[in-house]
């Protein structure tokens, strides 16, 4: 890589208010607020607003489609398919 022309790459925590979760990881995005976390250690914090520990997806809480009810109302609104 060339010196100089790449921001730098460290250690930030990301933390999601809603859910009060925290976790540290590797990352070029920066801050000027800064958190100690449990080895000690100060590191620069960034606030998001969903994570893996609010987000419908990976807490079990989304939403299911209903697929036979969209097929049909489509077929209601543009009519039914012709048998071949």
């Amino acid at each position: 890589m060339k010196p100089g022309i790449h921001p730098l790459y460290g250690p930030v925590v990301f933390r999601d208010r809603a859910a009060d979760f925290a976790f540290l990881t590797r990352s070029t995005a920066t801050s000027d607020r800064t958190v100690t976390w449990e080895d000690g250690r100060s590191y620069p914090v960034i606030d998001v607003e969903i994570s893996s520990a609010s987000h419908p997806f990976y807490t079990g809480t989304a939403r299911v489609l209903d697929t036979a009810g969209r097929v049909e109302r489509f077929e209601r609104r543009y009519g039914a398919r012709e048998k071949r």
